[in-house]
């Protein structure tokens, strides 16, 4: 098993991270994209611009045709982006606009001439490409920036700004791979844009010497002595035999990366383009994001006058912009205070509803003296009743109503039905007779909790005028499948006549003479 890292180092490890944070946070970022259709070489030239920016550059963004730019904006706040450069392309050119976030000012570039990564690499013999290169920002060189004008300083500010600041004097040299080239020609106005890679080499000694160092054995088949392989441009192709002047050749402040490379000794850097190669002519610089006044044109020259009513057109739309903003607020608040003012008066509603709901509860609650089941109407019939044996007169209409009780919200207003039982054996159905009001508080004079009414000479199992029988076990009753007052029915046989059973019998004769032994009995 590994040791575990001590309390030093985690805390190493920690305020390196918290360093690398901040300094990650503080150097400029990058958008690079395009806007409307672009075409393949158009967008293969933006994802070589990316490639010069990196790392401080989002290398993978993707766009979509419905974005615009103020997708892009509002991005960037959150992401740490101070800049953009976007790639447009018309019928007759290619532009290329870098802007600064978040108020600009947006540069507008015509891009001359360009030339990919991948048409350098074809024409190179020996090219130097690998991704270690890209892990560390490029080294900006500004050349011929000095010349006077208004333009050409903004230019080589927003370039400056585009790329990170370089402290000389904590600078690790094997950070340096590459170099971002830019050239400004006064007399034509265009600006050359190079890509370089960056190798350090030491001079002082032959080749041969080098190769001996590199571990690469030349091939001496051909030498007679060793001082041969020590002369200069012996056995070596042309490529090789390129020699290293005074204005590539420098002392070296720090150890670099390669043998030889040693502190205050000469080494030549050497370069080596990657690409893209563009060649770019300034049109115009516009003060805002991509809109606003314009500080330059190297097209369009407007006299004062012209700039003065430029500017009183701008302060117009500006106060209407003003005005309707204010006028915008103000609908705003009038909405919230109606909005506001209809919900007071919804809650109202709902408070007073619930009020009205609370007495009309307190109405229908139950007396606790009532029998269990007994309804209100009953109740008031009890009344009349009481009525009738005190005074000994049929009471009022008015006096004792039929009282309906309140049903409460969520119970059905229609009662249960009880089911219907059928009579016993041999008794006639149940009398249907209507009774009146009077009537009904006759039969219930007398009436108390618990009692059961009997009658003079009859049976206390029995009720009176034809109601159902309760007679005993041993008589005949109902079988399954009999009607009311048939007797002897069993299931499948018909019913008898006389004491005589007939059993089923199919349709036919058969039905029609029993039809006419009934019509007969008749």
């Amino acid at each position: 098993m590994g040791k575990n890292k001590t309390k030093n180092q985690k805390k190493a490890r920690g305020d390196a991270t918290r360093v690398a944070e901040e300094s990650y946070s503080t150097v400029p970022h990058t958008f690079v994209f395009h806007r409307g259709q672009v075409g393949k070489n158009v967008g293969q030239l933006m994802l070589d611009m990316r490639r010069v920016m990196e790392p401080f550059t989002a290398r993978s963004l993707k766009v979509r045709k419905k974005n615009v730019l103020k997708d892009f904006v509002a991005v960037a706040g959150p992401l740490g982006i101070t800049h953009f450069s976007i790639f447009t392309k018309t019928e007759n050119t290619v532009n290329m606009r870098p802007a600064r976030l978040p108020k600009g000012p947006t540069l507008y570039f015509r891009v001359a001439k360009y030339t990919l990564i991948k048409d350098n690499i074809s024409s190179l013999k020996r090219h130097r490409m690998h991704e270690q290169q890209f892990s560390h920002h490029p080294l900006l060189v500004l050349n011929n920036f000095g010349v006077e004008g208004m333009q050409v300083k903004l230019m080589a500010t927003m370039f400056q700004n585009m790329f990170p600041s370089i402290n000389i004097h904590q600078l690790n040299l094997n950070c340096i791979k590459r170099c971002v080239l830019l050239n400004y020609d006064p007399v034509s106005q265009e600006v050359e844009f190079r890509h370089y890679s960056l190798k350090v080499v030491p001079v002082g000694m032959s080749r041969g010497v080098k190769k001996l160092m590199q571990e690469k054995f030349p091939n001496m088949s051909k030498l007679e002595d060793i001082s041969e392989l020590l002369m200069k441009g012996v056995n070596l192709s042309e490529s090789e035999a390129e020699q290293d002047e005074e204005h590539n050749i420098t002392e070296l402040p720090q150890v670099y990366s390669g043998r030889g490379n040693m502190a205050s000794q000469q080494s030549a850097v050497r370069l080596t383009e990657i690409g893209p190669r563009m060649t770019l002519q300034l049109v115009k610089i516009v003060e805002g994001m991509g809109e606003g006044s314009v500080l330059y044109h190297s097209i369009v020259s407007k006299t004062e006058e012209q700039i003065q009513e430029m500017l009183k057109r701008k302060e117009k739309h500006l106060k209407l912009k003003e005005e309707r903003k204010r006028k915008q607020e103000k609908n705003i608040a009038m909405k919230k205070e109606q909005r506001d003012l209809n919900k007071k008066r919804s809650l109202e509603g709902i408070k007073r509803k619930r009020e009205q709901e609370g007495q009309g509860s307190d109405n229908e609650v139950e007396d606790p003296g009532m029998q269990e089941g007994q309804a209100p109407a009953e109740e008031s019939d009890d009344e009349a009743e009481y009525y009738r044996q005190a005074v000994g007169e049929e009471p009022d209409e008015d006096m004792f109503p039929g009282a309906k009780r309140k049903h409460r919200p969520g119970k059905s207003p229609n009662p249960f039905k009880k089911r219907k039982m059928s009579p016993g054996k041999g008794l006639p159905p149940h009398d249907k007779k209507s009774f009146k009001s009077g009537d009904r508080g006759k039969k219930a004079a007398g009436k108390q909790f618990g009692y059961k009414k009997t009658l003079e000479g009859r049976s206390q199992f029995k009720k009176s005028g034809g109601g159902k029988k309760f007679v005993k076990r041993e008589e005949k009753g109902n079988r399954f499948g009999q009607k009311k007052g048939e007797s002897g029915k069993r299931f499948g046989v018909k019913k008898t006549f006389k004491g005589r059973s007939t059993t089923k019998q199919q349709r036919g004769s058969g039905g029609r003479k029993d039809f006419k032994h009934k019509k007969g009995k008749s």
